[in-house]
């Protein structure tokens, strides 16, 4: 089959579009024909062996996928050939079939578009699995939402306002800032321009916002913990800004405050009822119109290294996505 193959940890320059073996489905997995994968920050990481997994080399990138059933292992249930799903993958998604367990693979309704819903899962599954789950996100609380136009961003800021929540929206530039407006922050901060510690104060009268989510790190992080509301969370997703920050024990015990660390892959293979039931709850979101995903720009699969220049870059505002197939 063809497929993106990383051969070496190394710069994304060094994958290159070829033939891989196809997969096999094991006892408990399912093989899916790829209509589209979704591309993520962590998958430039990976490919470099800067991240928390490093899969066995060779391999195909791509953690996000979605098409059609293709082939059933030993033991599934509650699926059929020819059936809509995504899937988390973890890995072989830039291909065009990708094996996964069957636990994490989710079925599409009817009517909603299978390419935009391939880019769903590792960002609103994120979001909502940290707001919902980890900060237990309440109607009329404060969220601060940091790096709030990028992927993840901005599917918290779409999921904190479907929560009830007055929503923050904290962005490098005038132009992410407009997108989180459009997809529901109730106030924006550009802190390019503004002091963010003071921005804050003065949106919130003082008192802070009650839970912070930060998937940029770096020293805005500190600035963020210490706008923290009594009883705050500071929901810790990632480091794109690539350092990995220091919090002071001290600040978040004079606000009786908590820091929440928030890996949604990890939390589907350990939970894998709790996070089902969380998926089938968006993808309905996402029939009903209830939730926008933000498409930034779609690549073809042989220009996947295009995609994770894009991405390393940090000008994405919303999702990249391969096409792989026709999604008819």
């Amino acid at each position: 089959m063809k497929a993106v193959i990383c051969e070496a940890l190394a710069p994304v320059e060094d994958l290159h579009h070829g033939e891989f073996p196809a997969p096999d489905a094991g006892p408990g997995e399912v093989v899916i024909d790829v209509v589209a994968a979704g591309v993520n920050y962590p998958d430039v990481l990976i490919v470099q062996g800067k991240y928390q997994t490093k899969p066995p080399l060779p391999f195909v990138p791509g953690s996000e996928a979605g098409g059609r059933i293709a082939a059933i292992g030993e033991g599934v249930e509650g699926f059929s050939i020819g059936d809509r799903v995504i899937a988390f993958t973890g890995s072989g998604a830039f291909a065009q079939q990708v094996r996964a367990p069957a636990t994490q693979v989710w079925p599409v309704p009817d009517g909603v578009d299978l390419e935009v819903a391939a880019g769903i899962a590792i960002t609103y599954g994120t979001s909502y699995h940290a707001l919902k789950d980890r900060a237990n996100l309440k109607p009329g609380e404060t969220l601060l939402v940091l790096g709030a136009g990028g992927g993840v961003g901005l599917t918290a800021v779409e999921l904190g306002k479907h929560m009830g929540a007055r929503v923050i929206a904290a962005a490098s530039s005038p132009g992410k800032l407009a997108l989180s407006k459009a997809q529901g922050a109730d106030d924006l901060i550009d802190y390019a321009q503004e002091d963010l510690r003071e921005r804050i104060k003065a949106l919130t009268d003082g008192k802070g916002v009650d839970v912070i989510y930060d998937p940029v790190g770096g020293p805005m992080n500190l600035t963020a913990v210490k706008s923290l509301a009594w009883g705050g969370r500071l929901l810790v997703i990632g480091f794109a800004g690539g350092e990995i920050p220091s919090i002071p024990a001290n600040l978040l015990l004079l606000k009786s405050a908590s820091a929440v660390g928030v890996l949604w892959g990890n939390s589907v293979r350990a939970d894998p009822v709790t996070q089902g039931a969380n998926m089938r709850e968006l993808l309905a979101w996402l029939a009903e119109g209830k939730l926008r995903p933000v498409i930034d720009t779609r690549f073809a699969l042989p220009d996947a290294v295009a995609a994770l220049q894009h991405l390393e870059k940090r000008k994405v505002k919303g999702k990249v996505l391969l096409t792989v197939a026709p999604a008819s």
